[in-house]
Formats: C-alpha cells, sequence, structure tokens
C-alpha cells in the first residue's frame, strides 16, 4: 500500500476526486478483476482526522483495503486508469 492521490484537503477527497478527474463513485469490488481494465481503482479511507486516497492497482492492493479487521470507512472509486497513475506516480503497472 503505496500510491497515494493528494488533493490539498483532508477531507471530502473522494468528492474532489470525482470532480476533477470525471471520477464515480462504485460500491467496493470484490474481486480486482471486476475493475474495468480502462478504469484506476481508488480508495478513500477515512482516518478521522483525515482521509487517505490509494491507487489500488492489483489483486493484492485490494486485499489489503478490505480486511475484514478494518473497520474504517471506504469509499470507492473510479478514474481513468492513466490519470490514477499520473495523480499517484505510481510505476507498477
Amino acid at each position: 500500500m503505496g500510491y497515494y492521490i493528494e488533493t490539498g484537503t483532508n477531507h471530502d477527497k473522494a468528492e474532489i476526486i470525482c470532480a476533477e478527474h470525471d471520477g464515480t463513485m462504485i460500491s467496493q469490488p470484490t474481486k480486482f478483476s471486476d475493475v474495468p481494465s480502462d478504469k484506476g481503482l481508488v480508495c478513500v479511507v477515512d482516518n478521522g482526522a483525515f482521509e487517505a486516497a490509494a491507487f489500488c492497482y492489483n489483486q493484492h492492493e485490494l486485499v489489503a483495503f478490505t480486511l475484514a479487521r478494518d473497520t474504517r470507512p471506504k469509499k470507492w472509486l473510479l478514474i481513468d486508469k492513466q490519470k490514477a497513475k499520473e495523480l499517484s506516480n505510481c510505476q507498477e503497472v
């Protein structure tokens, strides 16, 4: 878990990313293969004092953000995959 998207704010990150990058909020996916190949999956985790927006670029990342013991509120969204890579500075995919 290491590719994060900064929005310049501590809260409302999902809404900002959707508005600024033509994103769509979705339900939590169960398999990475359910994510369209041209889309980047982003998970916004509410840590209380701040939110963290992470680019989930593979099944391992999805599993890390969906552990049953992690009860923090999360929002899931899809944006253009190339935009997700650019915003997060991800070199993995």
